[in-house]
């Protein structure tokens, strides 16, 4: 590995260590040793590599762009492993491929669990998983950050004023992401102990709502949400993760912001108002509305997490919204709505020029006086062919593997969106544990997939598939 790719895993091994320390700390202090050794093995293994990455001779080899891409999904493999380490070395008896699979699970922030009964596990493990999503938020920011320059100007206009980064202006906007990252965790924990949740417990829900995570602290959600006003805070506070991590930055210096630095979340309002519109008036005489509203909220910042009450019969819109996802700069994931947007207008001009062939269609924004670029629409169909072609495969691989054709379908769909399964879509008791090794090593992939841009894959193939 060059000295980039070294230095890029290195810190994240060493912030891995701070979580395993803050983990002996806790397990100490509360008199829970039970698994104590698992986070020293984790904290020497992640301090030992984090150093030695750090302190590797420095190269002037130019950064490629396939090289960057390269780092972010080796950080994807390579980094769960130390994050496994607690699980497997664990009392609770756990295979490496399934410690591995729950570590990735919680790296990608998915929330797919192999333990059937949280209630079974000490409160160090816990913290742990969640922790697990909370890195993992990070590091899927930090790889947008770093990997701008294979995305399109107007999303890039959305965050600076620069075409492409340099190292300077990369480490600003790093640093801009870890503070906003760590006072929005903290200010999600402070809001949900006001709200009457208890410390541990918010403590555990803070770090999977900022990442987009679907790892809870029980088994059952109703337990810590048991209230209407419980569940619209819940709901709302899962917002953080489907708007831009920027928002709030961008909110409080607004008089030196261009008004392209809104622009997604502009539509991500309008989209979010619509939906609670459209919701409230078809389904508040049926159903309630505050469950109905905790669930439209948790599909669309894929976060996924679900009351035993909210209805099944609507899972289907629940995984279109999914499939939708939130904003670019944020750490859900989906297609993106305003990609979806471009298509659409794009599609809606190309069919009324052939109506009025004499009239000109820009494909503009619909507030902004940007256009949506050829290219940058090619990039957005690509995107949605890919997921389609994935979900195909993946769909298919779990059907062969016994699954049913509806819940290999669901599966395929939330794998890929990194969102867990829960009662809204109509798959919340799976059994992940019971599945074959190569169904397991199939979902870690394309939770891997489902993680990094699904351009970036077409770029690696490109690179090493095509000479010009």
């Amino acid at each position: 590995m060059s000295y980039f790719s070294l230095i890029y895993l290195g810190i994240f091994s060493l912030i891995i260590s701070v979580l395993s320390f803050f983990n002996i700390i806790y397990s100490y202090y509360f008199n829970i040793y039970l698994n104590l050794d698992s986070y020293i093995y984790s904290l020497i293994l992640s301090l030992i590599l984090g150093l030695i990455f750090l302190i590797k001779k420095k190269d002037n080899y130019k950064i490629s762009i396939y090289h960057k891409i390269l780092t972010v999904i080796s950080g994807y493999f390579i980094l769960p492993i130390i994050i496994a380490i607690p699980f497997y070395f664990s009392i609770y008896n756990i295979s490496f491929l399934d410690s591995y699979f729950e570590s990735i699970s919680g790296f990608t922030s998915t929330g797919f669990t192999i333990f059937e009964n949280v209630k079974h596990l000490d409160e160090s493990l816990i913290i742990w998983r969640s922790s697990s999503q909370w890195i993992g938020g990070l590091y899927f920011l930090f790889s947008i950050i770093l990997l701008i320059d294979i995305f399109d100007n107007s999303l890039k206009k959305s965050l600076t004023n620069f075409l492409t980064f340099n190292t300077s202006e990369t480490l600003k906007q790093s640093s801009k992401i870890l503070i906003l990252y760590t006072l929005l965790t903290f200010l999600i924990f402070i809001f949900l102990n006001i709200f009457d949740f208890r410390i541990f417990d918010a403590f555990n829900l803070c770090m999977s709502l900022i990442s987009s995570g679907g790892f809870l602290p029980v088994n059952d959600l109703s337990t810590l949400v048991n209230t209407n006003t419980k569940e619209i805070i819940l709901a709302l506070l899962m917002l953080v993760s489907f708007f831009s991590i920027f928002l709030s930055y961008n909110l409080l210096f607004v008089s030196k912001k261009n008004i392209n630095f809104f622009q997604e979340d502009i539509y991500l309002f309008l989209y979010f108002i619509t939906l609670i519109f459209l919701f409230f008036l078809l389904f508040n005489s049926e159903y309630n509305f505050s469950v109905i509203f905790l669930s439209l909220a948790s599909s669309i910042s894929n976060i996924g997490v679900s009351l035993d009450q909210s209805p099944q019969s609507l899972s289907f819109i629940y995984l279109i919204l999914v499939i939708i996802g939130g904003s670019f700069f944020s750490t859900s994931s989906g297609i993106r709505f305003l990609k979806i947007y471009a298509l659409f207008k794009f599609a809606i001009n190309d069919l009324m020029s052939h109506v009025r062939p004499k009239n000109i269609f820009l494909n503009t924004n619909f507030f902004l006086k940007i256009n949506f670029q050829k290219v940058e629409i090619d990039k957005y169909f690509l995107s949605v062919l890919i997921f389609i072609i994935s979900m195909f495969f993946l769909s298919s691989f779990l059907t062969f593997s016994g699954i049913s054709l509806e819940n290999s379908f669901k599966l395929s769909i939330l794998t890929l969106m990194n969102t867990v399964n829960s009662s809204m879509y109509g798959i919340e008791y799976f059994n992940f544990e019971e599945l074959q090794f190569f169904t397991k090593l199939n979902l870690i992939i394309f939770m891997i997939i489902g993680r990094v841009e699904l351009l970036t894959l077409l770029i690696i193939c490109k690179k090493f598939l095509f000479k010009n």
